[in-house]
C-alpha cells in the first residue's frame, strides 16, 4: 500500500483541506534553477522523417523548443495556484536517440525569486513533447509520450534534489 502524505504536508492544503496559493511574500529572493526531462517513443521510420527535416508540418524540433519555452513562460496560466515568475533563463534541449527509437526532450529554467521553478521545467518538457506528438501524429498515432519527471532542482529552503538514475 503507497504511503499518502498527511494533510500538513501538503502546501497547497490549508487547516480546512481547502486549496490555496502559498504565501511566498516572507521567503527570501534566492537563485533557483530546475531541470526537467521527458521522451517521445516513435517508429524508426518517424524517427528519420524528422531527422531529415521532412515533416509535412516543418521544422518539429525547432517548434517543439519554441513551444516549450513558451509553454515554461505560462505556467501560472495553466497550473492551478502557481505564482507567476519572471523567469531569468528557459532552456529546451532535444536530442535524437535512435535506440528508444525517438527523442528525449530536457529542460532548464532558472529564477531569482521566493518559490522554485520546477512546474516551470516539467511543464516546458511537456508541452515539448506534446508538440514533437501533434507534428508527427499524422505519421504515427502510436507515438508515447514518456518518463516526464523531475531530474534535479537547487535553491530555496528545501535544497538541492537529484533524481536516482
Amino acid at each position: 500500500m503507497a504511503r499518502r502524505p498527511s494533510k500538513a504536508a501538503l502546501t497547497h492544503i490549508d487547516a480546512k483541506g481547502e486549496a490555496r496559493m502559498v504565501d511566498v511574500s516572507a521567503k527570501p529572493a534566492t537563485e533557483r534553477t530546475a531541470v526537467a526531462e521527458g521522451s517521445v517513443i516513435m517508429s524508426k521510420a518517424t524517427l528519420e522523417l524528422i531527422t531529415s527535416g521532412k515533416a509535412k508540418k516543418g521544422d518539429v524540433l525547432a517548434t517543439a523548443r519554441i513551444a516549450g519555452i513558451m509553454a515554461a513562460k505560462r505556467t501560472s496560466e495553466l497550473i492551478p495556484l502557481c505564482h507567476p515568475l519572471a523567469l531569468s533563463k528557459v532552456t529546451v534541449d532535444i536530442s535524437l536517440d535512435p535506440r528508444l527509437p525517438g527523442c528525449r526532450v530536457q529542460s532548464t529554467v532558472k529564477v531569482t525569486g521566493p518559490t522554485g521553478v520546477e512546474m516551470e521545467a516539467l511543464t516546458a518538457v511537456s508541452v515539448a513533447c506534446l508538440t514533437i506528438y501533434d507534428m508527427i501524429k499524422a505519421v504515427e498515432r502510436g507515438a508515447r509520450i514518456e518518463g516526464i519527471r523531475l531530474v534535479e532542482k537547487s535553491g530555496g529552503k528545501s535544497g538541492h534534489y537529484r533524481a536516482e538514475s
